[in-house]
């Protein structure tokens, strides 16, 4: 059933009039780390995200259809409280002042509910579209030097009335932007919305599929959270206010692949994809919007201007026996954040994923699959302000399957 996260169009490939009911659960573990020289270094706390996954997917005839929901993607991070990386900035007039010491975390997660129809067109042609339900939620505790928001200001990437009224405190020494929850599966900030997929799969020979498949970009709502905190301190004292906040156009990307599935006998399976992630679109600003009255409004833009990535994947399936399917593979793509704009916040730098994974039917009915996947270590600079980042993670996922 996960192939509603990737194409919709192999759903088709079952046998004729089965039906299946999946549940699964992915354990997501992130290792970072964050560090200066002058300042040291912090590892981040966030490292287990939990990733349910419920699907119902049921062939009649020509047709397949069903319904999903399951997690799209993710991460977070959380520096704690009186890290020293993040204890000291400049202050507008470029001199060292300490920062909140108060906690420094974020995190994000998008989650689909989707509606998949396949079409068995012909006895080599499989068809498929599928509309999708979107959310995705945040958590945002940052500290913002006043080096780092004068220099926004300056440049037009920070405005709004509370600029002004930041004036009054002097010569300003941060601040600080503060959503946050204690909700495991949602964040303090949402969005709701929509999105599709289309997909194709030609069997080309007996032993040869070559699959297609198209991710829209999504189309969701700004996120909003209520009660927000923006706080500010200056020379003369400080400021703090509640409002509302949103993250203007917050989308996951376009993707688009091609594949190809070779299985030269009972026993092997081998797989190769190539797909394209649109990241340079949905990810060339972070911008927010507080508002806590008339007049008093701060719109802040952070240059993202993350790269596009093309992803290679290449795997295989042995099944010693009909019952057991053994599992690896590995893809590889570049970073797709650029040193100048990265935040130890939003690390996503990882490069090759390593996965291995197993399958056993215990009956005609009944059957369960784990698969487990490393991303090694990687490190990139910020070239602006020294900061590293340090990232690998590991995920486990578990499924079991029913077919009826």
């Amino acid at each position: 059933n996960s192939a509603v996260m990737n194409n919709p169009a192999t759903l088709a490939l079952r046998p004729d009039n089965q039906s299946d009911l999946g549940l699964g659960n992915t354990l997501l573990a992130p290792n970072v780390s964050s560090s200066h020289p002058l300042a040291g270094s912090t590892d981040s706390e966030g490292n287990a995200y939990w990733m349910p996954t419920v699907s119902y997917v049921r062939g009649r005839g020509d047709f397949t259809y069903g319904v999903a929901m399951m997690a799209q993607g993710g991460m977070g991070t959380e520096y704690g409280v009186g890290s020293t990386l993040f204890a000291g900035g400049l202050s507008s007039a470029n001199n060292p002042v300490a920062l909140s010491g108060q906690e420094i975390r974020s995190e994000v997660g998008v989650g689909r509910l989707m509606f998949p129809l396949a079409w068995r067109a012909n006895e080599r042609l499989n068809l498929a579209g599928q509309i999708e339900l979107v959310w995705a939620g945040m958590d945002l505790q940052m500290d913002m030097d006043g080096q780092t928001l004068a220099g926004m200001m300056g440049a037009g990437l920070a405005s709004g009335g509370i600029t002004g009224a930041l004036g009054g405190l002097g010569e300003l020494h941060y601040a600080r932007f503060d959503f946050s929850n204690d909700n495991d599966m949602t964040g303090k900030a949402k969005s709701y919305g929509f999105g599709y997929k289309l997909g194709a799969v030609f069997k080309a020979t007996e032993q040869l599929n070559v699959g297609f498949t198209y991710h829209a970009k999504t189309q969701m709502g700004d996120m909003k959270a209520s009660n927000a905190q923006l706080s500010a301190v200056g020379g003369l004292g400080g400021a703090a206010m509640t409002g509302e906040l949103k993250v203007i156009d917050f989308q996951w990307p376009e993707t688009y692949g091609i594949g190809v599935a070779w299985t030269p006998n009972k026993q092997w399976l081998w797989a190769a994809d190539i797909k394209h992630i649109g990241w340079k679109d949905s990810m060339q600003n972070f911008r927010m919007q507080f508002v806590a009255g008339p007049g008093m409004d701060l719109d802040v833009t952070m240059p993202q201007n993350w790269k596009d990535q093309t992803v290679l994947a290449v795997g295989a399936q042995y099944k010693p026996t009909p019952a057991l399917a053994l599992r690896f593979g590995v893809n590889q793509a570049s970073n797709p954040v650029p040193n100048n704009t990265l935040n130890p916040l939003f690390p996503a730098i990882v490069e090759r994923h390593y996965t291995l994974g197993a399958g056993y039917r215990f009956d005609p009915a009944n059957s369960i699959a784990a698969a487990v996947t490393y991303a090694p270590e990687v490190s990139a600079t910020n070239s602006i302000n020294g900061i590293t980042s340090n990232h690998s993670q590991m995920s486990l996922r578990v499924n079991y399957n029913h077919t009826f």
